[in-house]
């Protein structure tokens, strides 16, 4: 279902003019169907922003030597572009000098680790970690930051989001050949020596027991207990809640709005799209298989936060050094690398998803002209939409959402909403299909985006009713007032959230029906 989901949303974008899915369900449903899908997935956008700016900075805390590898390979990015598209350089040499600089970015990381504030606990960084923010003291005065080892938002996380932010901003108004291109290709590289790399060391580990521990599951995960999970940890039902908990690694929206927001613009050829969407979500299923056994070796997540994010974002890393044991790499080499194989893909997702957003803001409001309008001048729509300004419009909420702490109200509900944005992707390929021609089989997109409309209502009713209405409200889990308008909030949030997707499915089911029951023409799309 993935890679028919993101093949569909790459092929169908390139066949309306690199438009969004919004766009596209819109030409045959009309204005209001497209921007309820639109704003949507922009809402959806600035929490994902959000929230990866958070976990690049718990990541960056956890491995300091990570932060200085991402800062030689985001500079050696952008010389890579300045080599290929104004120095014309030749790619094959090219491609080689820089791969073999990523890796010895890595090296030059482990050497010269960063971090931009003091740790709160003692001996936290490796030694010899250079502090560049040092001068201006602990970082406590930072907004949201807590002075607590135990908790996600230490100061040192809490100056890196920030930065983060403003990396994003900045990268998501260049030209996609000064940083998205030739960055999401050197991330390739270590994508490929990262996942297969695990591939092979956990055949090896596991055949010839080379790692530096046995490659079995660690004793701190508790095995679930019949269909509602481990009761003593935080009981849910096995189906739904499992189905909107793994997104990209099985099936994803997110995967949607990059298909048709940047991927679609970049393609030398329409064909090209079956290995780009199909083969591409194939393989990150692969990469969902890798994660899930690091996380498996490295055990339960111990850190931040009694675990949770703060915890199990690092053990992927710590997990990865383990089983990299297994072909003669040391752990002091291979955690390092394994952060940077996360923190790559986490930037590209950041600054990708503050771009789609300006592009989906720009089908809302509209284009007058080339659509490439700074922002800077012009009014408040061209303000919105344009490219300096609008990513400091997602940014800014993005970090309010973080220092606010109200990222983790909105994330319960973000499996859902994800979720609900591939069933939305997948019935604007049906709609498509059926507008298309009268030969076109609708089961391959149909059947799909059945199950995710089924599956995430299901999910999202539990989250509302079960674990916010009853245990929060009803039975008094929620002590505080803070606590029951939070509840309440992500009520009303799962309801809007179902509310929004039912409604499309219904416009959407209308078109289908006028356009496959016999009327021969297809109906003009409806204002109303």
């Amino acid at each position: 279902m993935g890679a028919v989901h993101d093949f569909v949303s790459l092929s169908g974008s390139m066949r309306h003019e690199g438009k969004s899915i919004g766009y596209i369900i819109g030409e045959y449903v009309g204005e209001r169907g497209k921007n309820l899908l639109l704003w949507f997935a922009f809402l959806t956008i600035i929490l994902v922003v959000a929230v990866f700016a958070l976990v690049v900075g718990i990541v960056l805390n956890a491995f300091p030597s990570a932060a200085t590898a991402s800062f030689v390979y985001i500079a050696l990015a952008v010389v890579f572009g300045v080599y290929l598209y104004q120095l014309d350089g030749p790619f094959i040499p090219g491609t080689i000098v820089f791969v073999t600089g990523v890796f010895a970015g890595v090296w030059f990381g482990i050497n010269n680790p960063v971090a931009l504030f003091p740790a709160v606990e003692a001996g936290a960084y490796p030694d010899g970690t250079i502090i560049l923010l040092g001068f201006l003291g602990d970082g406590a005065w930072l907004p949201g930051a807590v002075m607590d080892s135990s908790a996600i938002l230490t100061p040192n996380v809490a100056g890196w989001v920030p930065a983060i932010l403003i990396y994003a901003a900045v990268a998501s108004a260049l030209p996609v050949w000064t940083l998205l291109q030739p960055r999401d290709y050197l991330s390739s590289f270590l994508l490929y020596a990262g996942v297969g790399g695990a591939l092979i060391a956990i055949i090896a580990g596991t055949l010839l027991g080379t790692a530096s521990q046995p490659l079995v599951v660690a004793d701190s995960i508790a095995a679930f207990e019949g269909f509602l999970g481990v009761p003593a940890v935080s009981p849910f039902p096995l189906f739904p809640m499992l189905f909107v908990t793994i997104a990209c690694g099985t099936i994803s929206g997110f995967h949607s709005l990059v298909s048709s927001g940047t991927t679609a613009k970049q393609l030398n050829k329409e064909s090209d799209a079956r290995l780009i969407g199909y083969g591409g979500m194939l393989g990150e299923g692969l990469l969902a298989a890798v994660a899930l056994s690091t996380l498996a070796i490295a055990g339960g997540a111990e850190a931040a936060a009694g675990g949770g994010i703060g915890g199990a974002l690092p053990n992927f890393a710590s997990g990865g050094g383990i089983i990299l044991t297994s072909l003669g790499i040391p752990t002091s080499f291979g955690a390092p690398f394994m952060a940077l194989v996360l923190v790559s893909f986490l930037l590209t997702s950041t600054d990708t998803a503050a771009r789609l957003g300006r592009y989906m803001m720009e089908e809302i409001i509209g284009t007058p002209g080339s659509g490439t309008e700074t922002g800077l001048s012009g009014g408040l729509s061209s303000f919105a939409r344009g490219r300096y300004t609008n990513p400091i419009i997602q940014c800014g909420l993005g970090y309010v959402l973080v220092i606010s702490g109200e990222w983790a109200t909105l994330w319960t509900l973000f499996g859902g909403a994800n979720q609900l944005l591939a069933a939305l992707a997948l019935l604007t390929a049906t709609v498509w299909l059926a507008n298309w021609d009268e030969s076109k089989q609708l089961i391959s997109t149909g059947v799909p985006m059945v199950l995710m409309v089924t599956i995430t209502v299901l999910g999202l009713s539990w989250v509302a009713f079960k674990e916010q209405l009853y245990d929060q409200l009803i039975m008094g889990g929620a002590s505080g007032l803070g606590a029951q308008v939070s509840a309440s909030v992500r009520v009303l949030l799962a309801l809007v959230l179902m509310y929004l997707a039912l409604s499309l499915v219904k416009i959407g089911y209308d078109n289908i029906s006028n356009v496959r029951g016999g009327s021969g023409a297809t109906p003009e799309p409806s204002d109303d």
